[in-house]
């Protein structure tokens, strides 16, 4: 990522107040046998072949798209706080940041979610023209059935 400080125009920032504790979301986002069940958009599926939750720790995955094509990622965490935020560096693909934050709010979770791109031409590419965007809230949601379904 550039050292250019200004995110302005080279971010994607989503907010959603999950029905469940903090405890309750940090396991469903730290345990892959829980994240493989909901991580994408709708119609994808994981094989989650490494998960090191701790900086500097690789998770490998293989989304497999509705239309059978595979998509592996490759990232790397870059901060993890138990219970409060995970921040990883996706370094397949697409490249970004992303920071994904865990507010406790009584018997719920208020949850931001984070993508930073390097550059403002590279967040016009995939939250504008790729409709990332759109991606992530549709994962934000499955994440949200996912917790109701195994409440």
């Amino acid at each position: 990522m550039p050292a250019e400080n200004n995110k302005e125009g080279r971010f994607i920032r989503l907010t959603k107040l999950l029905h469940a504790p903090v405890e309750k979301i940090w396991e469903v986002w730290s345990n892959p046998d829980h994240i493989k069940h909901w991580w994408g958009p709708n119609g994808f599926t994981n094989t989650i072949t490494k998960m090191d939750l701790e900086p500097g720790g690789e998770w490998l995955l293989v989304m497999h798209g509705p239309d059978g094509t595979d998509y592996d990622n490759r990232s790397v965490f870059t901060e993890v706080v138990v219970n409060n935020k995970i921040a990883y560096e996706h370094l397949s693909g697409h490249h970004f940041i992303a920071t994904i934050e865990f507010e406790a709010q009584e018997k719920n979770t208020l949850m931001h979610w984070e993508m930073l791109f390097p550059t403002k031409e590279e967040y016009y590419q995939f939250v504008e023209v790729y409709k990332v965007g759109e991606s992530l809230q549709q994962n934000i949601e499955r994440l949200a059935q996912y917790l109701e379904r195994s409440n």
